[in-house]
């Protein structure tokens, strides 16, 4: 078996976390499939994977090995299928923030994936902050600032967000007129899940930003329970306007202090500077872009 094919039978062993998965997967026999592996690790000086009784998982070098395989062999796909003149193909892996994605992105995807039949999507969720080419995805959805990093960053929107609170903890409370009435009101926190730290409610006045802290009654790391301590009457709230349009339409929630609202929210897909862009994620960046575009009045590609 040559070095390509040897790596493409390694990395369904990495993917599937079995011999026998990858072997039916690639049609190679489950022996030869250990004697790949086997010769990997011998040629290579290293072990590349962990065996037990059920699972199979890479070690540290056989995790970065993986990584470049797949590297070298999208790189191999997208050169033959530039002279073929093929359509973007093959596998993209993406990581997202789940919210953004089931708003934006996931209603128009039996549109994406109908245009590229020849693409597979693996998509990933989660809210912190990774890097792309350690993770092994081609590109990453995320909201708010971004760190600075060497990866490039397009910019898809920017979303309008509100402070809000349900109209039961506004009658226990008091609806705050200025910022300076937020005094003795508590919030539903969203703690960083780098740091830890709880965000301040934060207000747009005269062209500058204002914080203002307040103690909260509930905090969380996620924006689905964030929305939910919102919506159980818990404390005041920002939130983007989108994911908060049902509950003002039906009186469930209510917009606060609207003339000095938070300052927006920037959304940017993220991927490698270094690494050619192959078809596929090119395709998908691009159709990304304009599905935030055309559902979000207030979006603002780049």
């Amino acid at each position: 078996m040559d070095r390509l094919e040897a790596m493409r039978v390694f990395s369904r062993v990495v993917e599937r976390r079995s011999f026998t998965l990858a072997s039916q997967d690639t049609g190679v026999p489950r022996s030869t499939v250990t004697t790949v592996v086997r010769e990997l690790e011998t040629r290579l000086g290293t072990r590349l994977l962990q065996r037990t009784t059920r699972t199979v998982r890479p070690t540290l070098d056989g995790e970065a090995y993986y990584r470049r395989c797949l590297a070298i062999l999208d790189d191999v796909e997208d050169a033959e299928g530039a002279f073929k003149g093929a359509e973007p193909r093959g596998l993209l892996r993406i990581e997202v923030q789940g919210t953004l994605a089931r708003h934006f992105l996931l209603p128009g995807l039996p549109d994406f994936l109908a245009r590229y039949p020849g693409i597979a999507l693996s998509m990933s969720e989660s809210d912190r902050w990774i890097d792309p080419v350690q993770e092994g995805v081609d590109c990453v959805l995320r909201w708010g600032q971004l760190p600075d990093s060497e990866l490039v960053a397009r910019r898809v929107a920017v979303l309008q967000r509100l402070t809000c609170a349900t109209p039961g903890y506004l009658e226990r409370h008091g609806t705050p007129g200025t910022l300076a009435d937020l005094a003795g009101h508590r919030i539903v926190g969203l703690r960083s899940l780098t740091s830890g730290a709880l965000a301040p409610l934060e207000f747009s006045v005269g062209g500058t930003v204002q914080t203002v802290p307040l103690p909260a009654t509930l905090s969380v790391t996620g924006p689905e329970s964030y929305l939910r301590g919102l919506q159980l009457g818990l404390g005041i709230a920002q939130l983007p306007r989108f994911h908060v349009e049902a509950d003002l339409a039906s009186g469930r929630l209510v917009a606060l202090l609207e003339d000095c609202p938070p300052p927006p929210g920037p959304v940017s897909l993220v991927y490698a500077r270094s690494r050619h862009l192959s078809p596929r994620v090119r395709a998908f960046i691009d159709w990304a872009a304009h599905e935030f575009a055309r559902r979000t009045p207030a979006a603002a590609p780049d």
